[in-house]
């Protein structure tokens, strides 16, 4: 049988080889490259258009929240509210500072939502965009902070809102506080509500959570981005819970949609057009002529 014995191969590694190659390795920048999560292509940061869409198949990447606010508005026309606001630890839970200061670090963000006033097309409007990148853009008390007074604001002055959502729910750290934020922000979005004021959701991946069990289910028209995962539990607890297997496109937005809990889904390329029309046609009958 010796015929079928492979033999065995013995490379031998220049010690000099290997440390010049960890040594080059090093020197290569952390985010330089990432893996798309639907065609597993790798994409190179300098490949990727303002739209962060996968050069490959076009899915939706991770869309940092001030470059989204960039793409979308009229250049020069964000003005950003309660920049001053940034994420605190009031239980003083353990490691959670240094997780607040490294997704600080890494997002340059003070908090996981930016919140301001822009125009699109000349259509004034008060903004969100939640930053999945920062804590999963898990809603703690600054985050609900920055969206009652984003809805609180936008009341007062009379402005429609446009709320980019991603997140994974509430902020364990911060406990029973960042369950409360729920309440708190639906109440603004229900003041804003009875002034007759327009609110649009764009759901993104992923949307979940005390987030979708409250603000995120609230707008008057609610659109989503096409793949987001959209729901409240996870799908492997719902499983557990009820004993049986789901399908895998269980918590997508097309199968949200298909159950009537979306209005639309609404590719990026498609996004600017979509806001505009239903900014101008939600404007107060006054302010609509010749729209």
């Amino acid at each position: 049988m010796a015929l079928f014995r492979k033999k065995k191969k013995y490379v031998e590694i220049n010690p000099n080889r290997a440390d010049e190659l960890r040594e080059r390795r090093a020197q290569i920048p952390d985010g330089l490259a990432e893996r798309c999560p639907k065609c597993q292509a790798i994409i190179f940061q300098n490949s990727i258009e303002n739209d962060f869409l996968c050069p490959k198949c076009s899915y939706h990447l991770q869309f940092p929240a001030l470059k989204r606010i960039k793409w979308l508005v009229d250049e020069g026309s964000f003005e950003e509210w309660d920049s001053d606001l940034t994420a605190k630890d009031p239980l003083n839970f353990p490691g959670y500072q240094e997780k607040l200061e490294t997704s600080q670090k890494i997002t340059q963000l003070k908090e996981a939502v930016i919140t301001g006033q822009a125009e699109l097309e000349g259509l004034p409007f008060a903004i969100g965009v939640m930053d999945s990148r920062f804590i999963m853009a898990s809603m703690g008390t600054i985050v609900g902070e920055k969206l009652t007074r984003l809805f609180e604001q936008a009341t007062e002055k009379e402005l429609p809102v446009v709320l980019y959502i991603a997140s994974g729910g509430a902020r364990m750290q911060e406990g029973i506080l960042s369950l409360m934020q729920m309440a708190k922000i639906s109440q603004a979005v229900s003041k804003h509500s009875q002034a007759g004021l327009f609110y649009c959701t764009v759901l993104t991946h992923p949307t979940t959570g005390g987030v979708t069990a409250s603000f995120a289910m609230q707008g008057d028209i609610t659109l989503a981005e096409p793949e987001a995962i959209v729901g409240f539990a996870g799908k492997r607890v719902i499983e557990q819970t009820i004993g049986s297997e789901l399908p895998n496109d269980f918590q997508t937005a097309e199968t949200v949609l298909k159950n009537g809990f979306i209005d639309h889904i609404v590719p990026r390329k498609k996004q600017a057009r979509v806001l505009r029309f239903l900014l101008a046609a939600h404007k107060p009958s006054s302010e609509s002529a010749g729209v």
